[in-house]
């Protein structure tokens, strides 16, 4: 249960690190941290207008904790969560790469659920 409370400050920490840096980079689109501990649900979405005045709505990260385990559900950066996890020291058994067909995880160096 240690754990899954240490998982719980990193996720939050990696995703409010996250959302200030898009906040200071654009004040049209706000950045929107969803923490849903009773559940361990966990995202990162973007919210408001392009300068060319076209709607901005999405979800860049979306972590769940089951059975002791993060499953990145989404992961829509460049560098990937699992690895910034991974520096944090949550162990590779650990995380599931859950936008990855259960066929696949087996093939990646991460847990396959």
């Amino acid at each position: 249960m240690e754990s899954v409370e240490k998982y719980r400050q990193y996720i939050q920490q990696l995703l409010s690190g996250r959302a200030a840096r898009s906040m200071k980079s654009n004040l049209q689109v706000e950045a929107q941290t969803v923490f849903d501990r009773d559940h361990d649900h966990y995202q990162l979405v973007y919210v408001g207008w392009r300068r060319n005045g076209d709607r901005d709505y999405g979800c860049l990260l979306h972590l769940d904790i089951k059975d002791g385990k993060i499953w990145i559900q989404y992961d829509g950066t460049e560098g990937g969560i699992a690895n910034e996890l991974v520096e944090l020291g949550v162990p590779r058994e650990d995380i599931v790469l859950g936008y990855q067909p259960p066929s696949v995880r087996q093939f990646t160096e991460f847990a396959v659920s």
